[in-house]
């Protein structure tokens, strides 16, 4: 117990400034790194008219990127542990622009396969590094900058995909990728001064119970991955709901910009709540409050559901900051590892539900899809309860504030 202590005690003595700058570093490079994912959405007509690409091809196109982020979070974590936050940080940002650099190269469809799987190994990098940055450096304070780290990626994805966007029309895809090369170069310099030079400290929360640690993990992991199946499920019908309302093609905009914009909001604030009201209540309360909204999104005309948008989002996207908060909590002495694996599942879950949900619409109706991704949230009620006595067996004094 007193080596789990010492890491926690060296974080909170860490000075005010060097824990921002901790978490700048860290946030920068999430809100990069998602920038580039979603960036690639844009592309994809572009390259379906470059090379040719049936929709099956282009959907195997985009699975090297996402295929090889979400399977190398717990390998990259594994391999480079012993890094400095400084140099995991930089290695991700590194191979993340060099790797849009491959394909604005001219080496034709191989180098864009390339370029993907090697943007997609950086990506996966900085997940788990970020995150453990940010928890190494507020120890048990970390939820809330951890809330803070979460919602940067979302500030990414509104301004890279959108700056790709308007660029798309007047130049090259290839000049587009190569400047998108060129922000991680200047991230790469900025992360120089910003993120610590000294080795990870580990096992920032490592006093949770092994066997109650571990089973309490787990539950915490099936949990992201279904509030995660959730709202990817969700987005899946969303146009299609739009349209069924009367709405066009920009009413389908807005109403994503409505959804996307209420989500960014949550993800800043639910770390602020999970310190209120608990993991269990903050939890219970947003995903219950999803799975109501999404049911009478079903029901109410299109001005309505424009209204209720926004606080769906809320809720739909808030409740990741609670739980990537709470995987120090139970990470069972090996927290890097805890938040690849965490994110491999979130990731995971978030390819697979569209098509689950997909397949079950196909053979029933498109209400009947909304609806399972609405039950989908209401499981996760349940199961937060099963989650209260492990957060409590491997809380202890200020910790428990947080059940």
């Amino acid at each position: 117990m007193a080596a789990a202590s010492r890491p926690r005690e060296t974080a909170s003595s860490s000075s005010a400034p060097a824990k921002s700058r901790s978490l700048l570093a860290a946030s920068l490079t999430h809100a990069l790194h998602d920038g580039y994912t979603d960036g690639l959405y844009a592309f994809l007509p572009v390259w379906q008219a470059q090379f040719g690409l049936s929709y099956a091809a282009l959907a195997v196109v985009r699975a090297l990127y996402f295929g090889t982020m979400g399977g190398m979070q717990i390998p990259a974590d594994r391999v480079l542990r012993g890094l400095s936050p400084r140099a995991a940080l930089v290695l991700s940002t590194v191979a993340a622009a060099g790797g849009l650099l491959i394909m604005a190269l001219p080496f034709g469809f191989a180098g864009l396969c390339v370029g993907l799987v090697v943007a997609g190994i950086g990506s996966s990098i900085q997940h788990p590094r970020g995150s453990m940055l940010v928890t190494d450096s507020y120890g048990t304070a970390a939820r809330r900058p951890l809330g803070i780290y979460n919602f940067s990626g979302d500030l990414g994805k509104a301004a890279l995909p959108a700056l790709i966007a308007v660029l798309l029309p007047t130049f090259a895809w290839q000049s587009v990728l190569g400047l998108m090369a060129m922000l991680g170069a200047v991230l790469v310099v900025a992360l120089v001064s910003l993120a610590p030079a000294a080795s990870v400290t580990r096992n920032v929360t490592g006093e949770a119970t092994s066997g109650r640690g571990r089973r309490g993990f787990g539950i915490l992991t099936t949990i992201g991955a279904l509030d995660t199946a959730t709202r990817m499920g969700y987005l899946l019908f969303l146009p299609f709901l739009i349209h069924g309302q009367g709405g066009g093609l920009p009413a389908v905009g807005v109403a994503l910009a409505l959804l996307f914009i209420g989500g960014a909001f949550g993800k800043a604030t639910f770390g602020w709540l999970g310190e209120r009201l608990g993991v269990v209540g903050s939890v219970m309360v947003s995903e219950a409050v999803t799975a109501l909204l999404i049911v009478a999104t079903l029901f109410t005309p299109l001005a309505s559901t424009l209204i209720l948008l926004p606080l769906l989002g809320i809720v739909l996207n808030g409740t990741s900051s609670v739980l990537y908060g709470t995987v120090p909590e139970l990470s069972d002495g090996d927290t890097g590892r805890a938040f690849a694996v965490f994110y491999t599942s979130v990731i995971g879950a978030g390819g697979l539900a569209p098509i689950l949900y997909g397949a079950i619409a196909d053979h029933s109706s498109r209400m009947i899809g909304v609806l399972a991704s609405a039950a989908t949230a209401a499981l996760v009620v349940p199961l937060v309860l099963a989650l209260r006595p492990h957060l409590r067996s491997s809380a202890a004094g200020p910790r428990e504030k947080f059940v």
